[in-house]
């Protein structure tokens, strides 16, 4: 081999091993590029491809009631605070909060020492008054019995006189006694009418005491519970205040605030549900006992009352409930669950199986339900709606291959 071919191969295989160096690294990168775009399409291609795990439902044929909600507090139809119609200081309050009352059971009692006294009085002078009539009667018939006296005497004097067996003086004495006698008469008669009218009067008064001294004792006005006790014994109280509240047990209800949207679909008698919150699981039947004729001016809600059949073991007045009023109702119509019912570029429709793939498919609602709803058109009996199982929380798309969990 000549010097020139050598040379010649040295520069070649120097040049060689120089490009794969000065490329390694550039090479290295694209590699990279495409390893990651390879497992990125895998990634896709399971994603859209490979089968996703959904929960099935079966289109059958069932009952909808429509509900319209409102949210409200128990109330009791009939209540009453309870305090004294006089001040006072309390003695005793012989229930508590919790405790059942019939009506005239002594609730409350109050320091009557100084109305018994007033009463003593008042009696005292009705005593008096009936002695001073019956003293004023005697002088009347004494009156009376003076007056015929008089009057025979008088007769006598003018028979007298006119067979001249009498002077006028004694005549004119006669006429004036007389005339004495029937003052007199007059006079007891007033006074009579005068005690009478006193008598009238400390009646009365006896009455206003008597009226006071059965004020201090407070009784139950109807049969009641006992739901709060706002005073103790030694207090003192002021006319009118609250010590107790009762509230009667006969008719208990939900008062609710409903929507003024749905009034034209309420009516008394119509059934509900009442959900009280002390208990979400468990559902008391209830009926619309009135509906309210004012709206709300702020919230523009009205007021339903909603009468409760049975209440739970343990409940408060003023506690939250929710009631559900039915409505409406419709039997033996296509039904699908409310939940599966979807909304795409505003319309209405569900996700169907068809041949091991999701389908959309567009449908009308007629009635609706809380938990079902009425399909009018798109659905039948025996078609399959699905909806992604959990927890699996991507939307389903059209085509997408599908395996029934």
């Amino acid at each position: 081999m000549t010097t020139s071919e050598t040379t010649s191969q040295s520069d070649s295989t120097s040049s060689g091993v120089t490009w794969w160096q000065r490329n390694a690294r550039r090479l290295g990168l694209w590699a990279r590029i495409v390893g990651l775009f390879a497992a990125i399409g895998l990634v896709v291609g399971w994603i859209l491809f490979s089968p996703v795990a959904v929960s099935t439902h079966t289109v059958a044929r069932g009952q909808v009631l429509a509900e319209v909600l409102g949210t409200g507090t128990l109330e009791a139809r009939v209540s009453a605070v309870v305090g004294p119609k006089i001040p006072g200081l309390i003695v005793k309050i012989a229930v508590d909060q919790g405790d059942h009352v019939k009506a005239g059971d002594t609730l409350i009692a109050l320091e009557d020492t100084d109305v018994r006294q007033q009463v003593a009085v008042a009696e005292a002078d009705v005593a008096a008054a009936a002695a001073s009539v019956e003293r004023l009667q005697a002088d009347r018939g004494r009156a009376e019995a003076v007056l015929l006296q008089a009057r025979l005497t008088h007769e006598r004097q003018v028979q007298a006189a006119a067979s001249n067996a009498s002077s006028q003086q004694e005549l004119d004495k006669a006429a004036e006694a007389l005339a004495v006698a029937e003052a007199e008469l007059g006079r007891s008669g007033a006074a009579i009418t005068e005690g009478q009218r006193r008598f009238t009067a400390v009646e009365r008064s006896l009455d206003y005491q008597r009226a006071r001294l059965h004020d201090t004792t407070i009784e139950a006005p109807f049969d009641a519970l006992v739901v709060r006790r706002d005073r103790d014994a030694g207090d003192v109280v002021t006319a009118g205040s609250s010590v107790l509240q009762l509230v009667s047990l006969n008719e208990m209800w939900i008062s609710a605030w409903v929507d003024e949207t749905e009034l034209a679909r309420l009516a008394e008698q119509q059934q509900a549900r009442v959900v009280f919150r002390s208990e979400p699981d468990i559902e008391y039947e209830g009926v619309v006992a009135r509906v309210g004729r004012e709206a709300d001016r702020e919230t523009r809600e009205i007021v339903v009352d909603v009468r409760v059949e049975r209440l739970p073991a343990k409940w408060a007045v003023g506690q939250r409930a929710e009631v559900y009023i039915r409505v409406d109702r419709r039997e033996d119509v296509v039904i699908v669950p409310a939940s599966l019912v979807l909304v795409r570029d505003g319309r209405l429709g569900v996700m169907v199986a068809e041949n091991g793939t999701t389908r959309w498919r567009e449908i009308s609602i007629g009635l609706r339900g809380r938990e079902v709803v009425e399909v009018a058109s798109g659905l039948a009996p025996g078609d399959v709606v699905v909806s992604p199982a959990p927890p699996t929380a991507e939307p389903l798309r059209d085509g997408r291959r599908i395996t029934p969990e």
